[in-house]
């Protein structure tokens, strides 16, 4: 290969490589674009952008939808959000929501709930079309002991103005939870929640269980009662076995303290036993009593034995 060929094939190279990154700096179908879509910036803005790290395409866009909308937005403005690892195209389209709607966004609202964390489309999309949530299956035992079941459904409302710093769908379920156990074990009978459900419900909106939180609750409505168990029953049976166990725990140290008594009255028999062998012989030493005496005693202990023995084979 000639050496000028080699020449003009290096030239060739740097040209494309030189075209390359001025395109990449200056990215001229994006500022045609904009021109044509009614956004007056300068290329200088667009290579300021690839400097500083910012993505033109992710600003640019976004202003000529909002323009397009007639919202006035500042690229500088737009580029500290992106810059702050927020979400522009997001937040624009809620911008662009909000105003068809009539709902009030400023541009530095709608940034903090983005950078909080919170999907700022989606809670100007539940502040026009309002969210349906079922609570987890409640259980609660009214006055007369009868368990009830009950699944509560709240219908609630972005609250924009508390998105920031307000709680979330857990806290609401967990409030409407906490007051439909309450209503429930306010009830005189079960019967009286079966029949009045819209009753529990009321009672539970009344609460204003959505103070604090990101939402506004439009309705809570008690979607469905169950019978459980007879906690009552249940409880009085539990008390009566441990009665019972009380009871038999008595008796048995009753009975106890008996057996040792009564094995203590013949311990004391058997010792008096022990003594009449000494009594009678101390009774023969000193002379007051005699051989006579002792004969006929034991001819009365005899007696006594045989007839002891006889009634005991006549009862067998």
């Amino acid at each position: 290969m000639e050496t000028g060929t080699i020449v003009i094939l290096v030239a060739a190279a740097i040209v494309v490589v030189l075209a390359a990154i001025l395109l990449y700096f200056v990215p001229i179908g994006l500022w045609i674009t904009a021109i044509f879509s009614g956004v007056r910036v300068r290329i200088g803005t667009l290579i300021g952008m690839r400097l500083r790290k910012v993505v033109p395409s992710a600003i640019i866009r976004p202003l000529i939808s909002a323009t397009k909308a007639e919202i006035d937005l500042e690229i500088s403005q737009m580029e500290a959000h992106f810059l702050a690892g927020g979400n522009v195209e997001r937040v624009v389209t809620a911008l662009i929501s909000a105003d068809r709607a009539n709902i009030d966004l400023p541009w530095k609202r709608a940034t903090a709930i983005d950078l909080a964390g919170r999907d700022v489309l989606q809670a100007v999309q539940m502040s026009v079309n309002p969210k349906v949530i079922d609570t987890p299956r409640v259980a609660a035992v009214a006055k007369d002991g009868i368990q009830v079941v009950a699944v509560a459904r709240v219908t609630v409302r972005a609250n924009i103005e508390r998105l920031v710093g307000g709680a979330g769908e857990e806290t609401v379920i967990a409030r409407v939870g906490e007051g439909t156990v309450s209503g429930i074990g306010s009830a005189e009978t079960h019967k009286w929640v079966l029949e009045n459900p819209d009753a529990i419900s009321t009672r539970v909106l009344e609460r204003g269980l959505d103070a604090g939180t990101a939402f506004e609750i439009l309705s809570i409505d008690i979607a469905d009662v169950d019978i459980g168990r007879n906690v009552g029953a249940e409880l009085q049976t539990a008390q009566a076995d441990a009665d019972k166990s009380i009871a038999q725990a008595k008796a048995e140290q009753r009975r106890a303290m008996a057996v040792a008594e009564e094995q203590e009255m013949r311990a004391r028999v058997v010792e008096a036993e022990a003594d009449v062998p000494r009594a009678l012989a101390e009774a023969l030493r000193s002379g007051n009593l005699g051989v006579m005496d002792q004969y006929r005693m034991e001819n009365v202990q005899a007696d006594t034995r045989m007839r002891t023995s006889l009634a005991d084979e006549g009862n067998e």
